[in-house]
């Protein structure tokens, strides 16, 4: 069978959620025995988002190759629980940069170089670089942007003369639009997905399957006009309701029948749908029996995407745990130590997230120091991994000075410092620990006993790692170095062994958790949370809840 292309794009605004319904699609196919991935190609010209603002773009997504990459590959592979690579992600200015490269280079014989062929040449390149694999039976292809902005037209050419190129009967284009309500009409209006689907025919491409998403149902007088102005069969005109949980949306899908269908359209050869772990974690997810709150701290926490892979590990970690993880967001900025206890108070765990620059560190610190005197569990990610350990240097160390020099670069005892086989490096993609490392674990730690085995690999994104020349005060100090990088004898995970759960680390352990397999140190920080909040008095009961009404 040659793989099968699906092509979604989006209309009237750009935040309906392709990534999720692209996900959901994805999510049905596997489970149906098909071997899925999914590209996202994204219209802005930065060549990854790796310096790029949070309050931008979200969180940067890592993956296990190094690549910087948009947050919906997360939910690519949280829900399809695969993995993938820089291939999944092109940007415009990645096609740029290679076609300008290929031009100085002389590949093109000295022709004039345009938008068409050369830059549709490119994209279709891309595409077709996963779909020729061979690893894949459909390959999804996510279209950032609005269709009729013009950073998107060279796109959406680049899928119609793919179409073309590798047959229509192996390609499929589905359109996500907007069927809003008016509450003062009363009613749903579909003039909105009628323009979208005009504009993007007007580009040569006509949508096989439309996804609507609305707040209210639609009945089938509806389906059926968005169907006769759309020129699309009425059973591909697909309701996607607003969800409880996006987690919801695969089953959802499913219940509308968007997989049979592009099942049925591209030919595909598949067995009956396996989702019994999907309803399962759900059913968890929608129905826990109690509920926790968790400070996270960060600088970002206004804008919530710019954590959104450590929100959906703490919705995986609390299915596990039978909880809902409630997250109390406290800005760093704010904090300082004498409000400390009016921000966390009452709260069953911490986590310090990560971050780079100098801007509200202090503020972190003190959420540290606050956990630690506290015995609250702790949970410090890359950056607040770092916080922990200047906290731990300055106060029980006695190095009252000690920073990062990424901070401070005067500082007496940087027990925070960058790489010296970086230091000499400009170009600010080029300074980091990327992608995937190894890790040794100490067997006799709180990381061995989450993940139960002694050799892990984890994803990092940092310049600036524990000062491997002083790192001895912490340990004599009562420090215990948990988690070590082979190769580099570089500190990968700190704990504190008198403390009920304090653990730091300076990868990102969020970028691995999926629905099928949530991460051990989440699952294991949660379960600490929990019976913190037990024991305290914090942890509140939603079966009871359910009972009284």
């Amino acid at each position: 069978m040659s793989t099968k292309y699906i092509f979604v794009t989006g209309g009237v605004t750009s935040s309906l959620g392709k990534g999720i319904i692209c996900a959901s699609l994805g999510r049905l196919l596997v489970a149906q025995g098909l071997k899925v991935t999914i590209q996202k190609l994204d219209p802005y010209i930065n060549v990854d988002p790796g310096t790029m603002n949070p309050y931008e773009h979200g969180e940067v997504y890592v993956t296990d190759d190094g690549a910087e990459t948009d947050l919906d590959l997360g939910h690519y592979e949280r829900f399809l629980d695969i993995k993938t690579s820089q291939e999944n992600n092109v940007t415009t200015g990645r096609i740029y940069y290679d076609v300008i490269t290929k031009e100085r280079q002389g590949a093109y014989l000295g022709k004039t170089v345009q938008v068409i062929p050369h830059i549709t040449d490119e994209i279709q390149s891309h595409v077709l670089k996963l779909g020729q694999s061979g690893d894949y039976d459909v390959v999804i292809v996510e279209i950032g942007g609005t269709v009729g902005d013009i950073e998107s037209l060279p796109y959406i050419e680049a899928v119609r003369q793919l179409r073309y190129n590798v047959g229509r009967h192996n390609t499929l284009s589905i359109h996500l639009t907007l069927v809003p309500y008016l509450a003062a009409a009363g009613e749903l209006k579909t003039k909105p997905t009628q323009h979208s689907v005009k504009t993007l025919s007007e580009s040569g491409l006509q949508p096989d399957i439309l996804v609507c998403r609305t707040e209210h149902p639609l009945d089938e007088t509806i389906r059926r006009k968005v169907a006769q102005f759309c020129n699309v069969d009425l059973e591909d005109v697909i309701e996607s309701i607003d969800a409880s949980s996006i987690y919801e949306v695969p089953l959802l899908m499913q219940k509308e029948g968007l997989d049979k269908r592009v099942i049925e359209k591209l030919k595909l050869e598949t067995k009956e749908p396996n989702l019994d772990n999907w309803l399962g974690f759900v059913e968890a997810v929608c129905n826990p029996s109690g509920e926790i709150e968790i400070a996270l701290v960060g600088k970002y926490v206004e804008h919530h995407d710019s954590y959104k892979s450590i929100v959906e590990a703490f919705i995986h970690a609390g299915a596990v745990n039978d909880c809902h993880v409630k997250v109390r967001w406290v800005q760093s900025e704010e904090l300082k130590k004498d409000n400390v206890v009016e921000h966390l108070k009452d709260v069953a765990g911490i986590l310090v997230a990560p971050g780079f620059g100098g801007r509200g560190i202090e503020g972190k610190m003190a959420a540290v120091h606050y956990a630690r005197v506290n015995n609250i569990p702790f949970f410090g990610i890359c950056l607040g991994m770092q916080c922990a350990v200047i906290e731990y240097a300055r106060n029980v160390c006695g190095w009252e000075e000690a920073n990062s020099s990424e901070f401070d670069e005067e500082t007496e005892y940087p027990v925070i410092d960058i790489m010296h086989d970086q230091k000499d490096i400009e170009n600010m993609g080029g300074t980091m620990r990327l992608g995937k490392y190894t890790c040794k674990l100490d067997k006799d730690s709180n990381a061995f006993k989450a993940y139960g085995q002694e050799i892990i690999e984890e994803r990092h994104r940092h310049r600036y790692e524990v000062n491997n020349n002083l790192r001895y005060k912490l340990t004599e100090n009562g420090m215990k170095l948990a988690g070590m990088n082979p190769e580099r004898d570089l500190v990968e995970i700190i704990e504190i062994p008198e403390h009920p759960w304090f653990v730091g680390v300076q990868f990102h352990p969020e970028l691995k958790s999926t629905v099928n397999n949530p991460h051990h140190l989440f699952v294991d920080f949660v379960k600490a949370c929990l019976q913190n909040a037990k024991d305290s008095g914090l942890y509140s009961s939603l079966k009871s809840k359910e009972v009284a009404k």
